[in-house]
């Protein structure tokens, strides 16, 4: 393997371990609130699409080009500068909810009784410096990222299990179509995993079997959402859609904590430590796009890294006390953006290349 390449065990840490942690904070209340019990059905909706999507772009991976190239041996050079732009535009607007929702779990939870400026802005240093790393580098971090975000997840299953009652989630279907339809639209902002994968072809070591394995391990990170959602709705049940910080609120009901103290803040902290790499990712995946379009000149990584995060903090303090508009305009209004981006997208490229080129398998 390259230095500069990414391994299959770490795409796979990262769909399996690190891909979850970012539907664990918002997305099980925002999903009560449209679905009710059936909260379960649009998420497996979800992640069985988000699934397919991983196995087009891993199988996409094994022509060992990046993205800019198979556009460009498809449409040209200039669409495909135009497309990777379009692209990182779009990866950039998905990459603002996450932050937000991240800075408010950090105000929320760690620093109440500071102002959101101060107890978040250092983290927009560490976005830029992230940007201008290659995106490779990712990588790396998924080896050591992974195996504390399943210890951290298991340790709040583990401590959140026992006080939930999942008989809450019956009579299944009690929602209806529209239940279902309504958790399916909000809930579409937080599936834009395979995108994230596209900026990385060309730097993906395929091996046999990469495509298939890579969504089953994006699967069996979904079944751990999925329990969590569950023993989510099985604490909270009626007063579900109140409960905006879900992993840091299921784990405080343990029974022992009046004996051991608050011992799930270790799971918290492990966490919220993965999820800042998982909010940063997006946003690194966009410069990569951008690098693509334009070239990898001098400076430009770091550069592009200063005004993305530049950007994002400018529109974070503008955004400051408008969480919820924000949230209405993603996960309602635009949320058919990502439908579009991340799973056409991927299902059109493989289309093109499997017309073009020859057949490719898993």
């Amino acid at each position: 393997m390259k230095t500069n390449s990414i391994a299959p065990r770490q795409i796979f840490f990262f769909l399996a371990c690190v891909a979850p942690a970012g539907k664990l904070v918002l997305l099980p209340a925002r999903l009560a609130e449209a679905a009710g019990n059936n909260l379960l059905f649009p998420a497996l909706f979800h992640l069985v699409l988000s699934a397919a999507a991983v196995f087009c772009v891993l199988l996409l991976a094994k022509r060992r080009e990046s993205f800019y190239a198979l556009l460009q041996g498809t449409f040209g050079s200039a669409a495909a500068k135009i497309l990777c732009s379009l692209f990182a535009l779009f990866l950039l607007f998905a990459s603002f909810l996450p932050l937000l929702e991240q800075k408010l779990f950090v105000q929320s939870v760690f620093y109440d009784t500071l102002p959101s400026v101060v107890s978040f802005a250092p983290f927009f240093l560490f976005l830029a410096y992230l940007c201008s790393k290659p995106l490779s580098s990712f990588g790396r971090v998924w080896d050591i990222l992974g195996p504390l975000a399943v210890a951290a997840f298991a340790g709040i299953l583990i401590l959140s299990a026992p006080s939930a009652d999942y008989a809450a989630l019956l009579p299944a279907g009690a929602a209806g179509g529209n239940g279902f339809l309504q958790g399916a639209r909000a809930g579409a902002s937080w599936f834009f995993d395979a995108a994230l994968l596209i900026p990385m072809l060309g730097k993906i070591d395929y091996r046999k079997g990469t495509a298939w394995k890579g969504a089953a391990c994006y699967l069996a990170g979904g079944a751990g959402v999925l329990f969590f959602l569950a023993t989510f709705y099985g604490i909270f049940e009626g007063i579900a859609t109140n409960q905006l910080f879900a992993f840091s609120a299921t784990s405080k009901y343990f029974s022992g904590i009046t004996v051991l103290g608050r011992i799930d803040y270790i799971f918290i902290y492990a966490l919220a430590l993965v999820m800042a790499f998982s909010c940063a990712l997006p946003v690194q995946c966009a410069a990569e796009c951008l690098l693509q379009a334009c070239g990898r000149k001098k400076y430009l990584p770091t550069l592009l890294g200063v005004g993305a995060s530049a950007l994002l903090f400018a529109l974070s303090l503008l955004c400051d006390y408008k969480f919820a508009d924000v949230l209405a305009a993603v996960s309602g209004l635009l949320y058919w953006l990502f439908p579009l981006f991340c799973l056409l997208v991927p299902a059109l490229m493989l289309l093109f290349l499997l017309k073009g080129g020859r057949r490719e398998t898993a």
